[in-house]
């Protein structure tokens, strides 16, 4: 059975006061988290807080991105290595901002998951449709171009060592949602696709929604099938919240 996982996506927010105060209630309230693993994913200039604050806890924590290269003339990256240094778990890998904002590639990003996985890390793997995308119907086209870039260039066997988070880019802090069953219906074509090549794989997998999950909406949407926890963004940065979902997630 598939463990749930609770990640929270901190993106560019936070100062070391309500870094300390986010982490001192989720700490107080992780006693009513009875199955879920919760992690979080800092802006990189607080992952050394962060591990002193979760050290000997059962919370993980990771990075928000990472470079394709190890070391050298690249200002403004954080190196596997780096992340590795401070005992990160998990690193997120081509969020759609990155795809946005970045322009990073399908190959780019298929790169940094190679990285990820070869440093020891656990990617989670970010991919997702635009509104435009799912008002023209490509939806499965443009989640299943995305994943198989990761699997041509490292093998079906290599989702074994992640995690795949969908997000519909459209209700990416905006408020809106996918409904249930949107939202599964990806899902189960993700997992099937998955499932073509590898049935093991596909079975172990575990595939987050990400795309404004809230206490109020958590339990519904990783009650189907294929939903096995979230990679949260607004709601990580409140206590409360985060662990109203990680609640749910149980």
């Amino acid at each position: 059975m598939r463990r749930p996982l609770v990640a929270g996506n901190w993106k560019m927010n936070g100062s070391l006061e309500s870094v300390r105060s986010l982490l001192d209630g989720i700490k107080r309230g992780i006693g009513d988290v009875k199955s879920a693993e919760l992690a979080v994913c800092p802006p990189c200039v607080f992952i050394p807080e962060v591990q002193k604050l979760l050290s000997g806890s059962d919370i993980a924590w990771g990075g928000q991105d990472l470079s394709t290269e190890s070391s050298g003339a690249f200002t403004g990256e954080i190196s596997a290595s780096m992340l590795n240094d401070f005992a990160c778990k998990y690193v997120i890998v081509g969020h759609s901002e990155r795809r946005s904002y970045h322009a990073e590639s399908d190959q780019q990003v298929a790169s940094k998951y190679a990285v990820a996985r070869a440093a020891g890390l656990i990617p989670i793997l970010c991919i997702g449709e635009t509104l435009e995308e799912r008002e023209a119907g490509t939806t499965n086209e443009i989640v299943a171009r995305q994943l198989d870039a990761v699997i041509d260039l490292e093998g079906i066997d290599a989702l074994a060592n992640g995690v795949i988070a969908y997000e519909p880019v459209w209700a990416i802090g905006t408020g809106m949602t996918a409904t249930p069953e949107q939202a599964q219906e990806v899902h189960a074509f993700i997992r099937g696709r998955v499932a073509a090549k590898s049935g093991s794989v596909a079975q172990g997998l575990r595939i987050l929604y990400g795309g404004s999950m809230k206490p109020d909406n958590a339990r519904e949407l990783i009650g189907k099938p294929d939903i096995d926890g979230g990679l949260i963004g607004g709601a990580s940065l409140k206590a409360e919240d985060f662990l109203g979902i990680c609640t749910a997630a149980d």
